[in-house]
């Protein structure tokens, strides 16, 4: 039986421009992201890197770009977050029928342009529903890492047959399922997370 349920962030609750950044950035004039160009991008998303030294790895390597710009450009993935998905979460965790948790791939500069796009009042409503709410810069582990899942178990004291995991990336929901969690890698141009409890898995509970 499932008893908790974790969720991703991007393209679950709040909808992503996924091609945004790399869009905007060459609209600026860049002509390639290089290898470690993306490796700093997962190194800042684990809170290894402070936001000034990843914004000035960019612009020191394309120095084409002033700060605000890149700032930009790595924020226009951050779209709306549907009032209709926070009441979903907001009601779910009311019924406190399952312990909820969020477990994000993100980064400070991505939580600083949710909070303007949500307002800081609705993002405060929405981390109020769950049990934890686990942002990778935070706890220096990212997705798909299997560390990230087991410190997810390990510090909740869950058995991973009775989780549920929701993500819009097949790595992460793949590498959630070798370790026993149930799991549902959603497609946010076709399905919803107000249907969650659509999952077969749900209807044998």
């Amino acid at each position: 039986m499932i008893d908790t349920i974790i969720f991703d962030f991007g393209d679950v609750f709040i909808n992503l421009d996924k091609p945004a950044i790399e869009r905007s950035l060459f609209s600026l004039g860049v002509t390639t992201i290089t290898d470690d160009m993306l490796e700093t991008a997962m190194q800042y998303e684990k809170g290894l890197i402070p936001t000034d030294n990843f914004v000035s790895a960019f612009t020191d390597k394309y120095p084409f770009i002033s700060a605000a710009q890149f700032k930009k450009a790595w924020n226009s993935i951050i779209l709306e977050f549907p009032e209709y998905r926070l009441e979903f979460i907001e009601n779910l965790s009311i019924n406190k029928n399952y312990k909820l948790i969020l477990l994000s791939n993100t980064n400070a500069l991505h939580i600083e342009q949710v909070i303007e796009n949500m307002s800081l009042y609705r993002y405060e409503r929405f981390k109020r529903c769950f049990d934890q709410f686990y942002l990778s810069h935070e706890i220096q582990f990212r997705k798909p890492d299997a560390s990230i899942y087991e410190f997810v178990l390990k510090e909740n004291k869950l058995e991973a047959s009775t989780c549920f995991f929701v993500d819009d990336t097949k790595e992460n929901t793949q590498a959630a399922a070798q370790l026993g969690i149930h799991v549902w890698n959603n497609n946010p141009a076709k399905e919803d997370i107000i249907n969650l409890f659509d999952n077969p898995v749900f209807q044998k509970s």
